[in-house]
């Protein structure tokens, strides 16, 4: 049901419907500024950057001043303490809630500290692109020592009880914090080590050989686009584009951007950038349209919408059913680069363990691996304990402990992500939280009797995005992660799910047991 129709006539449905109003009101500048950074990474001029980021910045400043307005803040306040935020629906009682805390939130943090990052950003990602371009570190740092500096001060503004980089985590998992999430990390490295260490000297393993050869843009294009509208992803309310660094932004309700970056000489690069950014584009499409702007139309996490992307991306698009369907499509897509090459060559090619450089493209297997150094580099840097100077250095050092070698580039290192230029810190480890996540979901998923072989071979994927809708979607952010988690899936979240399906989706293709370790 709509918001404006709960509470019709009751008591607290004016202050209801005007903070609500609000705050919809200010989505539509976030909105704007989400279309303007799409832009930014998509359109851009190359000399337009410093431009774009006064544009951002100014728009930054009005839009915090609207979003920390005081009368909203009264109306946050006695809204919180009438009989609704208790006895109301359970919509409405979110609502109140969330609204209430993130105004708190946001309004401890001055304008020009909110102006500053927002044009920091631009210039530090500007940067990044022609730093990667030039294979240069030294132009970034003083960037990034920005960028760090400015999230501290954002962190001590807005949370200033939280150690500082719980306060950056808490924007993208809200109520994480890096020690619990640091025990799970450890315990899932453990328990993957072994699967990791079979796989890598495994001498019998599949290889990736056959999903190189000739793949033009243009067949790839289409070939991409034709899968994800089977999975479900609506053209009419979305759009892909090519950008340096895939992601996916949502500027309205039926307006979700997904974008790529192209390899002529290797197909999955795109095409599970695309299941990826597509699965993020699903979750989007699937909230409640009328509550675009307030949280039970707003995606409860970023762990969560991580969840989505790698169930798509991994759980179904690495799965053998799933080039059993696809195998047709694309081999009239590609004739020249799969004439001979059967459903089952591809389903192993697309499993096969090679550790990577770059975190976008590692297998299964390895990419926590990745998440994991970042994770504990970028805490490091908020913590004080590592300058931005000497990151390649650490990076390189870890990365030697981790793969056993070293990037020889430094846009194979510490300049392959933009996350950091982009001032998001704190988003890393949501990454490996959305894999913990998605393979419990799909695990519920199954047990219902959908996203089950038959199904993904037979290319009927709407009853498993039926129940995604149904079970993650439809709720917006008015449960935590982890109680969405449990709320779908009937149990307590636990990286045993996600430990269970890669021992058994890579152990026997490696010549291992698909016997899984069990977690403390």
């Amino acid at each position: 049901m709509r918001y404006s129709e709960l509470l019709d006539g009751k008591s607290g449905y004016k202050d209801f419907l005007a903070a609500c109003e609000h705050a919809r009101s200010v989505s539509l500048l976030g909105a704007v500024d989400g279309l303007l950074q799409w832009d930014e990474q998509t359109m851009l001029p190359s000399d337009g950057g410093d431009f774009r980021a006064e544009q951002v910045a100014a728009l930054a400043a009005i839009t915090h001043a609207q979003r920390t307005e005081e009368k909203q803040g009264e109306r946050l306040q006695k809204l919180k303490d009438s009989p609704l935020e208790k006895e109301g629906p359970g919509a409405v009682q979110a609502t109140i809630r969330l609204l209430h805390s993130d105004f708190q939130k946001q309004s401890r943090v001055p304008g020009k500290l909110v102006q500053e990052l927002a044009r920091t950003s631009i210039k530090a990602q500007q940067a990044w692109v022609r730093a990667v371009k030039a294979s240069e570190w030294k132009p970034m740092v003083t960037h990034l020592e920005k960028m760090f500096s400015l999230k501290r001060e954002l962190a001590a503004c807005q949370s200033p009880d939280l150690d500082p980089y719980d306060a950056l985590l808490d924007d993208y998992e809200p109520g994480a914090r890096w020690k619990a999430i640091d025990t799970t990390f450890s315990c899932l490295r453990k328990a993957l080590a072994p699967l990791v260490r079979g796989c890598i000297e495994s001498s019998g393993g599949p290889q990736e050989t056959v999903l190189r050869g000739n793949f033009p843009l243009q067949s790839q294009q289409a070939f991409v686009c034709q899968v994800i509208e089977k999975i479900g992803f609506s053209f009419d309310r979305g759009r892909l584009d090519t950008t340096a660094h895939p992601f996916c932004s949502t500027l309205g309700p039926n307006d979700c951007r997904l974008t790529t970056r192209w390899d002529e000489k290797f197909l999955p690069t795109a095409l599970y950038s695309v299941l990826h950014e597509a699965g993020h584009g699903l979750y989007e499409q699937g909230l409640p349209v009328d509550w675009f702007g307030l949280p039970p139309g707003e995606a409860a996490s970023l762990g969560i919408h991580e969840s989505q992307s790698r169930l798509w991306e991994n759980l179904v698009g690495r799965s053998p059913e799933f080039w059993e369907w696809c195998h047709p499509i694309a081999r009239k897509a590609f004739p020249e680069s799969f004439d001979n090459v059967s459903p089952g060559m591809l389903a192993k090619a697309v499993r096969s363990v090679n550790p990577s450089f770059i975190r976008v493209e590692a297998d299964e297997v390895t990419y926590n691996l990745h998440v994991m150094m970042r994770f504990d580099l970028e805490r490091e840097i908020i913590h004080g304990n590592l300058l931005v100077a000497d990151l390649p250095s650490a990076w390189n050092e870890r990365f030697e402990t981790d793969f056993g070698s070293r990037p020889s580039r430094i846009e194979d290192g510490v300049l392959q992500d933009i996350h950091w230029p982009a001032g998001l810190i704190g988003y890393f480890p949501t990454y490996t939280l959305g894999n913990i996540f998605s393979a419990q979901i799909m695990a519920a998923a199954q047990q219902s009797g959908v996203g089950i072989a038959d199904q993904i071979r037979n290319g009927e994927f709407t009853p498993l995005l039926h129940w995604l809708r149904e079970n993650v979607h439809s709720f917006g952010r008015t449960y935590t992660s982890e109680a969405l988690v449990e709320k779908a899936s009937g149990k307590p979240v636990s990286e045993q799910y996600l430990v269970d399906s890669l021992y058994q989706r890579y152990g026997p293709l490696h010549g291992l047991s698909p016997d899984m370790p069990k977690l403390l």
